[in-house]
């Protein structure tokens, strides 16, 4: 039997930054530019690509639709140069994480990525997910969705030692969240709002020095995956539940073999065994430096690659010159 490290090992860490890389600098070119879907498309094509050169027979688990005529990385399309003799690669990506930032050149927009071995990654339907996540040294089960945020900042304040008003909350500054806000600031925590990018808002709690305690709230759910995988190969805690909002929600739950819509997922849950995740900044951000564009066409970047087996932590800086 192959396990998990064997497989990765075919499929070297190093591998995963270039797909990033080349996915955030073709985003790049349309930072500021106004154009959601251009940006998009640029880092979807780039990653495809890069993903197509790889020795490996992989499939996207995590992707940008479901219907295999999608113009996009979809859920079920086989990528890799291997496909068939390959060692089988599961992938959770997304090209481009935060396309309204890029379109208004914000911060912290991302080209991320996690791999594992066949079955590892969660096959999250294209929901929404409630979310709740801290980074590494808190007891195990400091955080429960089944609880409410009040309760959830006294738990992380009682462990970290400090009074729940020194407590930083990350959420996604949605018009949903407006409750959860309120309920945040009555517990007296500081809140940091952030317009985008969910996945660096929940790596940003591995980071003391981006400040961010817990992240909370709800996102979507492949992002979720891919949060997951990150604080898989660093520590840290998650808990995610997928929300539906309708039948149709529902149905696509049934489709990826969900049967239990209540359920509360785990960080290993999410992300088991080994993994790689992998990411490169698009935009300047608390996590990473964006593409630069230097004089005579060189192009600077900066990612970061992490693995669970090893606890390995890498970051990467790369100059990118024309050829």
């Amino acid at each position: 039997m192959v396990i998990a490290s064997d497989v990765l090992d075919r499929v070297l860490v190093l591998e995963m930054v270039r797909v990033t890389e080349a996915a955030a600098i073709a985003a790049a070119t349309l930072v500021g530019r106004g154009d959601e879907k251009a940006a998009d498309a640029a880092a979807v094509e780039a990653m495809r690509a890069a993903l197509n050169e790889l020795y490996m027979d992989g499939t996207v688990v995590i992707g940008e639709g479901e219907r295999d005529e999608a113009p996009m990385l979809y859920i079920g399309e086989k990528v890799g140069s291997a496909i068939g003799t390959g060692p089988k690669i599961d992938i959770a990506l997304d090209p481009l994480e935060g396309t309204t930032i890029t379109a208004k050149a914000g911060p912290n927009a991302l080209a991320v990525l996690a791999v594992a071995e066949h079955g590892n990654l969660l096959n999250a339907p294209d929901v929404y997910m409630e979310k709740l996540a801290v980074g590494p040294g808190y007891p195990e089960g400091v955080i429960d969705l089944r609880k409410t945020a009040t309760e959830n900042i006294h738990a992380v304040a009682k462990a970290k030692g400090v009074e729940p008003h020194e407590i930083i909350a990350c959420v996604l500054d949605r018009p949903r969240h407006e409750k959860l806000i309120a309920e945040l600031r009555l517990v007296g925590c500081g809140v940091m709002l952030i317009g985008d990018g969910d996945v660096a808002g929940v790596i940003a709690t591995t980071n003391p020095d981006t400040t961010i305690d817990i992240y909370m709230g709800s996102g979507g759910a492949p992002e979720g995956v891919l949060a997951a995988a990150a604080l898989r190969c660093v520590g840290g805690q998650f808990k995610g539940k997928l929300i539906f909002r309708n039948d149709d929600e529902r149905a696509r739950a049934k489709k990826w073999g969900i049967t239990d819509l209540d359920y509360i997922y785990d960080l290993t849950e999410l992300a088991k065994g080994d993994c790689i995740f992998a990411a490169t900044g698009v935009t300047d951000g608390s996590l990473l430096a964006g593409v630069k564009k230097l004089k005579g066409g060189m192009m600077t970047t900066e990612s970061v690659v992490m693995r669970a087996s090893s606890g390995t932590v890498r970051w990467v800086k790369g100059e990118h010159r024309k050829v």
